[in-house]
């Protein structure tokens, strides 16, 4: 069964991927958010192309193809597009098959644990820690990341002091038994993420993500080394020479790829498959309720190396107004700290209609030849 027609429908910061076989079966996916109308764009002259006319449910090497006939553009925008193609011939396949993707996967629809995730830096201590709790009695979290440092900051701070403060604050509001994970986003040089380390571990805080520029995994392998407290990385990654790089350095002891920057489920999968022949879990980053996070909820009901939790953005409208009338219904509902794959065929999710007819159309293959 080939794929006939591949349309995109895209904003600035979202643009999802529809794509049509000859029996006229459809798939939903996305690219990767921020810049997609640029990703839409090289989508449809770098992926689209090479995909009209193959195969839409065997398409693994769908996908190897189109990096080797693109080879002379590797890196982050490429992998975003070609992630629209793969996360939509997904779906289209679950449905097809009337199976959830975390089934076609090997995997089964159920539960997966969540972790609370902010993405704020510009919060006092006592307010993220307030918001933590609020969401712990409500939707029954039982693990939080909140961050610190600056982004890419070079040793500096949100404000002189912040990092000092948002750890003991936050990690005593929260109290035991509860999962407590910090996030650097490379805002620091090896020393200073090492005294920061510290002070995670002197506070019960067991997960330290991308302490030092993702680029130079030396670096994080050298944190790594001084810690006793797990060092997480890989987000921005996204070609396999990095990954190979990063495992042969010993950087990392936890894999966080994310499906859409990587380039889909296919490659995800590559990375889960370097994590298992290494020993470690992989534990996605997933920073909006894009589909990214419904991705992902499937592959960590799959994986044999899954990781402990979900990542899960806690931020709305305030921060992410984009998010807003993406999807009918509720996807992402938690319950007991909780997400849901249901037995729905596919990503087991509806586009708003409302939101496609707002956004910029374009179409490859069909009536556009």
């Amino acid at each position: 069964m080939k794929i006939t027609k591949l349309e995109t429908f895209t904003t600035r910061d979202v643009g999802f991927v529809r794509a049509t076989a000859e029996d006229g079966s459809q798939g939903w996916g996305q690219v990767s958010t921020y810049q997609a109308d640029i990703t839409c764009e090289i989508f449809h002259r770098q992926v689209a192309p090479h995909a009209l006319g193959t195969d839409a449910l065997d398409f693994a090497d769908t996908i190897r193809r189109i990096y080797e006939k693109e080879h002379k553009f590797p890196g982050s925008y490429l992998r975003r597009a070609q992630a629209g193609l793969d996360t939509a011939l997904w779906d289209l396949r679950g449905k097809v098959e009337g199976k959830p993707v975390a089934a076609l996967l090997g995997g089964s629809p159920g539960r997966v644990r969540a972790y609370a995730s902010s993405m704020k830096r510009d919060i006092t201590p006592e307010d993220e820690a307030a918001r933590f709790l609020r969401l712990r009695d409500t939707f029954g979290f039982t693990a939080f990341k909140w961050r610190v440092g600056a982004e890419c900051g070079r040793d500096g701070d949100e404000w002189p002091g912040r990092t000092e403060a948002v750890i003991p604050v936050v990690a005593k509001a929260l109290g035991d038994g509860v999962d407590k994970l910090v996030d650097g986003n490379s805002g620091f040089s090896p020393a200073r993420a090492i005294e920061v380390g510290r002070m995670l571990q002197d506070n019960g805080i067991g997960h330290f993500e991308e302490p030092c520029p993702y680029w130079e995994p030396d670096q994080t392998a050298e944190v790594r080394a001084a810690l006793s407290l797990d060092v997480a990385g890989g987000e921005q990654d996204c070609e396999f020479s990095s990954w190979r790089l990063m495992l042969d350095r010993g950087a990392v002891d936890i894999l966080q790829p994310d499906v859409m920057y990587i380039g889909g489920i296919h490659r995800t999968l590559e990375v889960c498959r370097m994590g298992q022949a290494t020993g470690l879990p992989v534990t996605p980053h997933a920073a909006n309720l894009g589909m990214v996070t419904i991705c992902t909820m499937h592959l960590l009901r799959a994986i044999p190396n899954a990781g402990k939790y979900l990542e899960y953005s806690i931020e709305g409208p305030d921060y992410y107004p984009w998010q807003e009338g993406l999807f009918l219904g509720n996807p992402y509902a938690i319950e007991d700290g909780h997400a849901t794959v249901t037995e729905a065929p596919g990503w087991g999710v509806e586009i708003n209609p409302g939101w496609l007819e707002k956004a910029s159309y374009r179409m490859s293959g069909g009536e556009s030849g």
